[in-house]
């Protein structure tokens, strides 16, 4: 009995949603267009980092070179992005990560994913607030600073902020009530600011190609010697370990991956596109394409304006503070600043709003399908938006930006992003080579013209989707030269076993990697990579579903895997600190999970009814 319980509680926690993609009925407005979902994402992706990130990198990690950091940033996220992009041609509804985990892995992962969004969302609105609150009031001179430090300081370092940061309070106020008025009106200011933002960029990398210098470029030690003279002396040794050999790549190839890895942030926000799913008008389309269009629109004004500001001036001279304001004035351009501070607030403006947009549909999502409280899914019938989503993240975001001075959290936004891009991979991983359900009610969404080419042999595919299959027994011939040619129960089960050991060896690696960076780990890296690859391999002889999409992931089983990797690595050179204060939200989830979420998730609801309708038929039968 206690056995039948725990086996019970377990299939709880991995229970999957049934999703019916061919409705196409919502609660939300469907009024978002490709060009709208491109915006929101290249808005939310190239925030204020492109006016600071680049001179940092530059100087202190890449030099030149920081345009190839930028190019291999942007393949490892495109990896994520292709990903994302097959799961809402696939299921093209709200949730983003979320939704895809629930109907791929089950409960508890999406419960995981999407608590971990909602943390990423509220930390990212709150600490883009602040930014914009700052960079306004240096624009106008610190006054707004000087006030609140002379009348309203709050002494608690370490724990508040140095004073409460009203106007930081009143944009997000402003931007909440723009949500809540409409997802078209909030779409359009996203497209001026965009807009103008792109403009300020363009001519940021004009100005960088007219006055420039190639020579820049190719600077040899000497010239950096001949530079900083004045600052170090004779001290040489200490001018090589500072600004690298010159060149066009002075730190080496080991400054342009670490440059890389802190330039892959810099593409992280294109994730709120998967959140629209029920707010576009052609979701198997809309949502790839605007995925992949916006990482490829922000990978050039990135790589146009890092190459721009390291032509202007010599890479070891930037400022890592403010290096456009600073190469305009070192080519005579001073005036060109005022372009450069309305770009910034235009930037940091549409980053806030790619914040703000997705966290209420994440919330809606989780408290429709009963994983938290059902009163957060109610929808605004004249709006069409979910108004107490929206309110609950506005307000809670506007707490956390008067108080707390947010820096200390901003690496729980990686944690929460980068298990969404590894799970969202790993989902694509396993759902690509699974049967195709029998279960009418969990139909995938598939193209148009499918449907239409199919529809004559509709009824007998249907039908022999319904026979039972020939049990398949394990040995290692069938599972490397799969006797089918479609997936079978088993080949499904191969893949995801596989993916499971594939995420453990990963997963392993690089936490040993985190604690003992030893050449004993070398050692252990290449024994993972043999046997990654032999896994990949088992995978990749596995029959693939034959279900056409509008858009599919490339080179299955390489990317996703690849992807996984390029994720959970970054996750684990995260600080202690960062992991202690995500085991702390974690800890504060699986209360609500386990005193809510499990006992009203829908999904436990269907299973109730289909466990009654199963004992009834049984009874019934049993009488006759």
């Amino acid at each position: 009995m206690e056995c039948k319980k725990i086996i019970n509680f377990g299939n709880q926690l991995v229970r999957r949603k049934n999703v019916d993609c061919t409705r196409e009925d919502s609660r939300l407005s469907r009024c978002l267009n490709t060009f709208d979902l491109v915006a929101l994402g290249v808005g939310s992706t190239l925030g204020a980092g492109v006016y600071v990130l680049a001179g940092a990198v530059a100087r202190e990690n890449a030099g030149p070179a920081i345009v190839i950091s930028f190019l291999i940033a942007a393949l490892a996220s495109v990896l994520a992005g292709l990903c994302y992009g097959e799961f809402g041609a696939r299921v093209p509804k709200t949730g983003s990560a979320y939704l895809y985990s629930y109907v791929t892995v089950g409960e508890l992962w999406a419960f995981i994913t999407g608590w971990n969004l909602i943390l990423s969302y509220v930390i990212g609105t709150s600490s883009v607030a602040r930014a914009w609150s700052a960079t306004f009031d240096e624009i106008i001179g610190q006054h707004i600073e000087e006030f609140c430090q002379k009348y309203m300081m709050m002494d608690a370092p370490g724990v508040l902020a140095k004073y409460p940061d009203i106007f930081a309070v009143v944009i997000i106020i402003i931007l909440t009530g723009l949500l809540i008025f409409g997802v078209k009106e909030s779409a359009l200011v996203n497209k001026v600011f965009t807009c103008i933002n792109i403009l300020v960029l363009g001519f940021v990398m004009v100005s960088g190609f007219v006055k420039g210098s190639i020579k820049n470029w190719q600077l040899t030690e000497q010239d950096i010697y001949n530079t900083t003279n004045s600052i170090y002396g004779d001290n040489q040794t200490q001018e090589e370990k500072l600004y690298g050999v010159g060149g066009f790549m002075p730190y080496g190839w080991k400054g342009v991956l670490s440059g890389a890895a802190t330039c892959f942030y810099a593409f992280v926000g294109f994730d709120c596109i998967a959140t629209t799913g029920e707010e576009v008008k052609n979701p198997q389309k809309a949502i790839p394409i605007g995925i992949v269009a916006s990482l490829l629109i922000c990978f050039v004004a990135y790589f146009g304006v890092s190459a721009a500001l390291t032509l202007m001036m010599p890479y070891y001279q930037l400022d890592t503070n403010s290096p456009l304001p600073n190469a305009f004035k070192y080519v005579g351009w001073d005036g060109a600043n005022y372009a450069v501070a309305v770009g910034s607030l235009c930037a940091l403006s549409t980053s806030l709003l790619g914040s703000m947009f997705p966290m209420p549909r994440i919330i809606y999502a989780m408290a429709e399908d009963g994983l938290l409280f059902k009163f957060l899914a109610k929808v605004n019938e004249k709006r069409k938006t979910p108004i107490i989503a929206t309110l609950t993240s506005g307000a809670v975001a506007a707490v956390m930006a008067f108080f707390f001075d947010l820096k200390d959290l901003v690496d729980l936004m990686s944690i929460g992003t980068l298990l969404a891009y590894s799970l969202v991979a790993a989902c694509v991983l396993v759902l690509r080579y699974q049967p195709e359900q029998p279960n009418l009610a969990y139909q995938m969404a598939r193209t148009t013209e499918e449907t239409d080419n199919n529809e004559s042999v509709s009824t007998s595919e249907s039908q022999a989707g319904f026979l039972p299959e020939e049990e398949e027994k394990c040995s290692l011939k069938t599972i490397l030269c799969p006797p089918n040619s479609d997936p079978s129960k088993f080949s499904g089960s191969v893949v995801n076993v596989s993916t499971f050991i594939i995420g453990f060896l990963i997963v392993g690696s690089c936490i040993l990697t985190a604690l003992e960076p030893s050449i004993l780990i070398k050692s252990v890296w290449i024994v993972a990579t043999i046997l990654v690859l032999i896994v990949s391999f088992i995978i990749w002889k596995q029959p693939e579903s034959k279900t056409k999409l509008s858009f599919k992931v490339p080179l299955l089983p390489l990317l996703p895997v690849l992807s996984i990797f390029v994720n959970v690595y970054l996750m684990m050179q995260l600080d202690l600190g960062t992991w202690i204060r995500f085991a702390v939200w974690m800890l504060i989830g699986f209360i609500i999970y386990f005193t809510y979420g499990i006992r009203h998730s829908v999904e436990a609801t269907y299973a109730a009814s289909a466990d009654a309708e199963r004992n009834t038929d049984a009874g019934s039968d049993s009488c006759k």
